[in-house]
């Protein structure tokens, strides 16, 4: 009921001024309002993306085991702006597909280029992560992300950035997050998760923020480079990625370890052709949950180590090509396989990132199974 009345309310309102003129051009939200005496702002947008999966693991005849759907990926409502100064700006983000908050957080520019965060957002982790699920060079993020992010939680974050010499910019970031992931409302279970991020932009900034989006849209005149470095510390994580997945319980409780994760990536743009790589190192010294007398539970922290590598070219047209390369490789005492996935996408561009059709097709090679191949194709709308 909630969904329909918040999909309802969004109808009912275009429809009251469904005879107004706005001068806001697609893209830049739906409903953009500024007070009388500037005092704080409001802009509304609506996105969703609706995709089609295919799949099939043998390679006998074509479509052999073959399986297929059609569904909607994402639905989201957002609504960012400021309150009493601009340097006091706000975040907020509903799936509506899932019914739950994602983002919920107050960014205070307290002093010169230092600003707090407070509230649920993402932590800073893997730069893929980080970038909006409607940015992405491809159609969803790649296997590293799924088995490694350290995704959403409640907390703080401080972030600073500063330039050397003319063009040499420097961004720091840490964060003390609660650490149980985004929505927990039981309180803190286990310890605090610790996290701490630098980024280097030898080249100067990015045009428009392109280092935290896919695809070199603003066809970089010079090369733009941003290497990023995250240490991830999570005290008496409860959950077997320490921030997702599922909670690791016992007869008495929950059963908690430290997990350390480290994460490295880069973006380079140059124009029309965009890289990017990250690695990342997920460790505990605890794999395997254990009850009171020792006794396996059947929950484990999925540790290991992943590679992501990734390219495009973006042609004039808005046409572009793009191939990936993803090997996620195990902690030799887990119970689940190695894989290594070839993909490759290609992308229209219609308003850039705002309106735009991907496709892409994988083949992932996994230890002890068949070879699998998975194609999918989206349509994305943001207004």
């Amino acid at each position: 009921m909630r969904k329909l009345f918040i999909l309802l309310s969004i109808f009912l309102f275009n429809g009251i001024y469904a005879q107004n003129i706005t001068n806001t051009p697609f893209g830049k939200g739906l409903i953009n309002i500024t007070s009388r005496d500037s005092s704080w702002s409001s802009k509304v947008s609506f996105r969703f993306q609706t995709r089609y999966d295919g799949y099939y693991r043998s390679f006998g005849p074509v479509f052999e085991d073959y399986s297929g759907r059609v569904y909607v990926r994402r639905a989201r409502i957002k609504g960012d702006g400021y309150a009493f100064s601009p340097k006091l700006k706000y975040k907020f983000e509903y799936d509506v597909a899932n019914g739950f908050v994602l983002d919920a957080v107050l960014k205070w520019n307290f002093y010169k280029n230092l600003s707090i965060w407070a509230g649920q957002t993402k932590l800073p982790g893997n730069r893929e992560r980080v970038i909006s699920s409607g940015d992405l060079q491809f159609v969803d993020r790649s296997l590293l992300n799924s088995n490694y992010n350290i995704d959403r939680d409640v907390g703080i974050q401080i972030r600073n950035h500063h330039k050397i010499g003319k063009q040499f910019v420097i961004r720091e970031i840490i964060a003390i997050s609660q650490g149980e992931g985004r929505n927990v409302t039981v309180g803190n279970l286990g310890g605090y998760d610790y996290t701490a991020r630098i980024e280097l932009l030898p080249f100067g900034n990015f045009t428009k923020k392109g280092d935290y989006f896919g695809a070199d849209l603003e066809r970089e005149k010079k090369i733009k480079f941003s290497l990023g470095i995250t240490y991830d510390m999570h005290d008496r994580a409860v959950r077997e990625h320490g921030n997702t997945r599922n909670f690791m319980r016992t007869e008495t409780g929950y059963f908690e370890t430290d997990i350390n994760t480290l994460f490295v990536d880069f973006m380079l743009k140059y124009r029309g052709f965009s890289m990017m790589g990250e690695y990342a190192d997920k460790r505990s010294k605890d794999l395997f949950a254990r009850g009171t007398e020792g006794e396996l539970t059947g929950d484990f922290v999925t540790a290991g180590t992943g590679l992501n590598l990734q390219a495009g070219y973006l042609f004039p047209s808005n046409y572009e090509i793009a191939a990936r390369y993803t090997s996620i490789t195990r902690d030799k005492d887990l119970p689940i396989n190695n894989i290594d996935q070839f993909t490759l996408g290609g992308s229209k561009y219609f308003v850039g990132h705002k309106l735009k059709v991907q496709a892409d097709i994988s083949y992932a090679k996994e230890e002890n199974t068949d070879d699998a191949v998975m194609y999918r194709m989206q349509f994305d709308l943001h207004f």
